[in-house]
């Protein structure tokens, strides 16, 4: 069966924008979360014009080979200029979970307003042995809350933002983690974590 997983750029503080995120402005001042896409040799397989560390390209494309639908939250999507019509991924439908109505998605994205559970019930039989990817702290916050998270990947910049939007959420209850991998890159470390259940 799929898994669910998360996989975000993390500042050390928890934080996955910088000050002043918004429509047309993205990450806000928390563009450094992603300087590691673009600061190696290795040329990503999967994602067109990355250009990574060995170490951080092995990672990445390992996770980005794995997803076959996401879901993401309205801030994220709003964040990110509507993924431009398509998806945040180069192969992977996008589920975006909103109880508000969204005139701009496009054929290529499907709103869903009735909940965490049922977006990853339809991202699950679009992505058919592939894995869903959960993109924004809100949605990951949610999909622990009900039990349907496998992993959390945190792709962790050596940088404190101070402030931005909070990765973690408050949740119902603790949730343990067991570390399956750390992998140290340069400009990011790539933590990799199993959710225990």
């Amino acid at each position: 069966m799929s898994k669910v997983i998360s996989s975000h750029a993390v500042s050390v503080d928890g934080y996955i924008t910088g000050r002043e995120p918004g429509p047309g402005r993205g990450l806000g001042a928390g563009t450094m979360l992603f300087d590691w896409y673009f600061d190696g040799d290795t040329p990503s397989r999967v994602f067109d014009g990355f250009r990574q560390s060995e170490p951080s390209a092995r990672v990445f494309d390992a996770l980005a080979g794995r997803i076959g639908a996401v879901v993401a939250g309205r801030n994220t999507y709003e964040d990110s200029d509507h993924f431009g019509g398509g998806s945040p991924h180069p192969t992977a439908r996008v589920f975006v979970l909103s109880h508000r109505p969204a005139p701009e998605i496009t054929e290529r994205q499907t709103l869903i307003g009735t909940g965490i559970a049922d977006a990853i019930a339809a991202a699950r039989e679009a992505a058919g042995d592939k894995d869903v990817a959960l993109m924004g702290g809100g949605v990951l916050a949610e999909g622990l809350a009900v039990g349907l998270v496998d992993e959390v990947i945190l792709h962790q910049v050596p940088v404190l933002l101070g402030r931005g939007r909070p990765f973690f959420r408050e949740l119902p209850e603790h949730v343990r983690l067991r570390l399956v991998d750390a992998v140290p890159a340069p400009g990011v470390t790539h933590l990799h974590y199993a959710v225990e259940r």
